[in-house]
Parts: structure tokens; C-alpha cells; sequence
């Protein structure tokens, strides 16, 4: 495990330092471990998390694994940055994987999860022919599998269960990157089948089930007594075809719901287990951090193993003798003679920068205090976005230099 790996030390960030004895996350030692088979990547929205996975997945194969990363954000950054021109629900090589020196040879390829094929794999398999056309047909279905709150988090599951079986029976891949949704809620990546179960099992959906699930003949009356009582109802407010289509659905779908709670009650047991690890991607800001601290919570109310934090994006300060004080006096002496206007502005920016840094760090301290025994790496801001390979690259070997 990297957190059990992890030596004490002073991390520098931000021009700075985080608290004495703040753990390191050894992330070369992470993607080296052959005992540890999926990295899940979590964090709020616009943190990186998606640079941070896919630099992982990277390096990881240039060590020699065989990986497979997949992202859930639905913005294109991953492909063009790996030199794709697409992504889609079917994991594609990527070309220009550069071994370490003396590292064997390895692989990586890479997806983007699509929600609805997904689903409509799923159904595709579990039922004959003619019955999964008439699930994929049906606007209940339609609108379920393409929008419904929680479906996009429960298909990476879903998908991430399909990826490990195929490891396990091809020996395709040896490790696993997955990209969480950038979703408001911090783990809803681990909610969503929950919530989803809750909707498919609800009281309306089992009484809308019924008649096609069957009941005991004295039951069965009762049943058909208050499934009539309600469907007239409903049927006054939404319409007959309406009711129609939904009660098709149910029926349909009844079916397949034992198979999608077991197989979510496995891929969530296989989060715990000891070949997985989770790192939380945070930037170095009040509300980053904020959700990292719940991620990090969260993980240990739920024994999913932590391997640690990725601070990503930390301000550098490429003269951090130069303190605030004395960049701002300079320009001001510069200003009031009139003189040199460049350097007064590169003065000025400095003292911006130092200032930066001196959040950051604060920002950062309060989060190794509070949680003393997370393993932290950190990742410095570039200049601009992550475009290629060399980009990721770049990002792997400073969280590794870290």
C-alpha cells in the first residue's frame, strides 16, 4: 500500500512547506505494486482529476503495466491529449507509449464512458432479441438510460465491473485508472446504485410490477384492487398510452433488477478490496479541499482503501527569497522614478504570486492537520492546459519528483 510506504517528510508546495511529517505519496511505488489492480480518481469538478488519471494511466504503462484508463467526464480533454481523435464506450490503444528504461514494455488504452450503450449492452444481454428491442423502445427506457439522476455514475460501475471481468479472463489489462463523474455531490460515483435501486424498487414501480410478478389468488385480488384504484389515477393525469408505456417498462424491467443489484452490491465490494486504491485529486483552494476532507471521511466510513492526496495545480514561485514586501517596494520605487515599467510589472507579479502561494499553503496545512495521516503529492500549475502526451507525462513525473 502507498500510504503504508509512505516516509515522513516536509512537502514543499507553493513556494512553502506543509506541516512537518505530512506523509508522501509515493506514486511510483503505487503504479509498481502488481497487488494493486484498479486507482479510482476522485475529487470535486475542476481539479484535474481527468489530467491527474489519465498522467497516472501514462506512466504507469511506460513502467511496464498494462492499462486501461477510463474517463466519465464527458469533456474531450483525455482523447486529444493522448492523440485520439475520438473516445467512446470501447477501449482503443494509445500510440506512443515510451517505455522507462528498463522497464518491459507495456500497453494503455482508453475510454470514455457512454451511459446509454452501456445500458443498452445490459439489456442486450439479458434478454432475447425481440424483448430488449421493446425495452430500447420505450420512452420510459429512453429517458431512464439517457438522463435519469444517478445513471451516468451507476454505468461506470457497471462498466467498471465489465472491465475487471475481461482483465481477469483475457489478462488484457493488469490495472484499472478510472476518471469519476465531476459530480456536485463528492461520492456519488458510490451512491448512485443505491439511489437507483431505491427508484427501481420503489412502492410505485413494485405496485406497477405486480400484476406481471403474479400473487396468491386471495393476495392477488387485493393486489388488482389497488393497482386498479391507482392506475385510474394516474391514468387521469398522465394518460392512457402514458400508463401503457410505463407499465411495459416495469414489466420488462422487473426482470433484469435482481442482476443489476447484485452485480452493483459486487463491483462496490470489489472498491473495498484490498487490489484497489483511491486517490483524492483536490486543487489548493477553501472548497477543493473542503470536499477532498469529505471524500477522505467518507472513504473510511466505507473501508474503501485510500492511497492518499493529489494536490494538483500549486502555485510555484520561482524566487521565493524575493519576499512579497520587498517586490511591492521595489515597484513602487520604480513607479515613482518613472523608470523601468517591465520590471516594475514583473515585480508586481511576483508579489501577486507570493501572495497566491501563501493561500495556497494555508489552505493546505489546514487540510494536513486535520487529516495528519494522508499521503500527499503535489502537482505544480502549468502554464497552460494538458494538449499531448509529453503534457501528461509532465504532470506524472512531478507528482512522482514530488
Amino acid at each position: 500500500m502507498a500510504t503504508e510506504k509512505a516516509s515522513a517528510r516536509t512537502t514543499s508546495t507553493a513556494g512553502g512547506r506543509l506541516p512537518d511529517g505530512t506523509p508522501r505519496l509515493h506514486i511510483d511505488s503505487l503504479l509498481d505494486d502488481r497487488a494493486v489492480h484498479v486507482i479510482v480518481c476522485c475529487g470535486s469538478g475542476g481539479v484535474g482529476k481527468t489530467t491527474v488519471a489519465a498522467s497516472l494511466a501514462l506512466r504507469a504503462a511506460e513502467r511496464g503495466r498494462k492499462v486501461c484508463v477510463m474517463t466519465i467526464d464527458p469533456a474531450k480533454r483525455l482523447a486529444q491529449s493522448m492523440g485520439l481523435t475520438e473516445l467512446d464506450n470501447t477501449p482503443r490503444a494509445v500510440n506512443g507509449v515510451i517505455p522507462c528504461d528498463g522497464a518491459n514494455s507495456g500497453r494503455l488504452d482508453a475510454m470514455m464512458l457512454d451511459m446509454k450503450r452501456t445500458f443498452d449492452e445490459i439489456v442486450q444481454s439479458h434478454q432475447d432479441t425481440e424483448r430488449a428491442q421493446a425495452i430500447l423502445d420505450n420512452p420510459f427506457y429512453q429517458a431512464l438510460s439517457s438522463s435519469f439522476a444517478g445513471t451516468q455514475e451507476y454505468m461506470a460501475m457497471e462498466k467498471l465491473g465489465q472491465l475487471r471481468n475481461a482483465a481477469a479472463t483475457t489478462g488484457q489489462w493488469d490495472l484499472i485508472v478510472v476518471d469519476t463523474p465531476p459530480s456536485r455531490s463528492a461520492l456519488d460515483f458510490l451512491d448512485a446504485p443505491q439511489r437507483l435501486g431505491s427508484f427501481l424498487d420503489g412502492r410505485l414501480m413494485r405496485l406497477l410490477a405486480a400484476p406481471a410478478r403474479g400473487a396468491g389468488k386471495l393476495t392477488g385480488k387485493i393486489v388488482t384492487v389497488g393497482f386498479t384504484v391507482v392506475t385510474g389515477t394516474i391514468t387521469k393525469v398522465i394518460g392512457a398510452q402514458v400508463l401503457k408505456d410505463l407499465q411495459l417498462f416495469v414489466a420488462s424491467f422487473d426482470a433484469m433488477f435482481g442482476g443489476f443489484r447484485e452485480r452493483a452490491e459486487a463491483t462496490y465490494r470489489q472498491l473495498q478490496a484490498p487490489d484497489t486504491r483511491f486517490i483524492v485529486v483536490a486543487a489548493p483552494d477553501r472548497d477543493a479541499l473542503r470536499e477532498a476532507s469529505y471524500f477522505v471521511e467518507r472513504l473510511a466510513t466505507e473501508q474503501m482503501p485510500l492511497s492518499g492526496l493529489v494536490l494538483n495545480r500549486v502555485a510555484t514561485v520561482p524566487l521565493p527569497q524575493l519576499t512579497r514586501e520587498t517586490a511591492i517596494a521595489g515597484a513602487d520605487r520604480l513607479d515613482e522614478a518613472g523608470e523601468h515599467a517591465v520590471v516594475s510589472g514583473m515585480l508586481r507579479l511576483h508579489a501577486d504570486k507570493m501572495q497566491l502561494a501563501k493561500s495556497q499553503r494555508r489552505m493546505a496545512e489546514r487540510f494536513c492537520s486535520a487529516h495528519p495521516s494522508v499521503a500527499v503529492a503535489t502537482a505544480a500549475a502549468l502554464p497552460g492546459d494538458v494538449h499531448d502526451l509529453d503534457g501528461l507525462r509532465e504532470v506524472g513525473q512531478a507528482l512522482a519528483n514530488d
